[in-house]
């Protein structure tokens, strides 16, 4: 899987659930709400004042380790 700053994030987390603490990390503790699980990394990071081209650098990095 390769993830993007257009990913849902909801998709992210049912392929790799594992993805979450990097979520976290970044102050993003509500994952399990209906509009996270529907909303685009770049939407939320946009929301939550954060980078969203460094999380999906992290979480792609991540996964290459898979």
């Amino acid at each position: 899987m390769k993830v993007t700053k257009e990913s849902i994030i909801g998709d992210v987390l049912d392929a790799c659930p594992d993805t979450a603490r990097f979520f976290f990390e970044i102050g993003m503790h509500c994952l399990g709400c209906p509009s996270a699980r529907g909303e685009s990394i770049a939407d939320a990071c946009m929301v939550h004042g954060t980078d969203a081209d460094a999380l999906v650098a992290k979480i792609n990095a991540y996964l290459e380790t898979k």
